[in-house]
């Protein structure tokens, strides 16, 4: 049965949907079956892996319009295309008996057909975050190495209690990384010991560094490995995904 790890922070520009790419690519590369699903209206998730007018997306599956339809990247490895239309989507289901759990049924039938399935979520904490919250196993939450970034966390922990108290009661925050990190900088150094003390365990041990290949990968619509296989980013993206492998004991 396929894990599901949404990936989640509200504050934009962290590396959450390169992440979501980068992090889904290596665990391919680790001969693991991975399906992405972009949840964002904004369908950067879509767009950096080179899918243009999908036919099919999230939105139309969301509204009952038609079945979840993964598209193929690579071998086992799959995604859920998304479309701005997905804007309208927390107005059009809000009255949606058991709207929160949406996500879940249409994942439910084909989860068993892959290892992991990572979400994307929005940058925001709507219906679309709860929904993607609502089926999860585990939140991961990346994170840029800056004072206000740690500020915001609040709330995204408040909305996982709520979330776990009503709706989910198995989702819990089991991974926290740290992504366009400079360890020449020593701000980025002080941020990641606060990081480190507040959540302990639960932040790995590899961190992304900043990399201009990682800005550069989606432009032509390809994961880091297909893109630049040597740089920072392969290198430090791959050392996540081994980390997350060896702490659910997966090998």
């Amino acid at each position: 049965m396929g894990r599901i790890i949404a990936l989640s922070n509200h504050k934009g520009g962290v590396g959450k949907t390169t992440s979501v790419v980068n992090i889904g690519a290596a665990l391919n590369k680790l001969n693991k079956r991975i399906l992405l699903v972009d949840m964002d209206p904004q369908a950067n998730l879509t767009q950096s892996l080179g899918v243009e007018n999908p036919e099919n997306t999230i939105y139309e599956a969301l509204k009952g319009e038609n079945e979840l339809d993964p598209i193929e990247i690579q071998e086992n490895f799959h995604l859920i295309a998304s479309t701005l239309d997905l804007s309208g989507a927390e107005m059009e289901l809000s009255n949606e008996a058991g709207r929160e759990f949406l996500l879940a049924e249409l994942l439910n039938p084909i989860k068993d057909n892959y290892d992991y399935i990572l979400i994307d979520c929005p940058p925001s904490l709507g219906l679309l975050t709860i929904n993607s919250l609502a089926c999860a196993d585990d939140l991961f939450i990346p994170l840029q190495p800056h004072y206000l970034a740690i500020k915001g966390l609040t709330k995204i922990i408040e909305v996982k209690e709520k979330v776990k108290k009503r709706i989910n009661k198995k989702i819990e925050i089991t991974g926290v990384f740290i992504t366009l990190y400079d360890k020449r900088k020593v701000l980025h150094r002080d941020v990641v010991e606060t990081i480190n003390t507040y959540f302990d365990s639960k932040v790995f041990n590899a961190r992304i560094r900043d990399n201009i290949s990682l800005a550069e990968a989606p432009s032509v619509g390809l994961d880091i490995f297909r893109y630049c296989p040597t740089c920072y980013g392969s290198i430090d993206y791959m050392l996540l995904s081994k980390e997350i492998l060896k702490r659910f004991n997966d090998k």
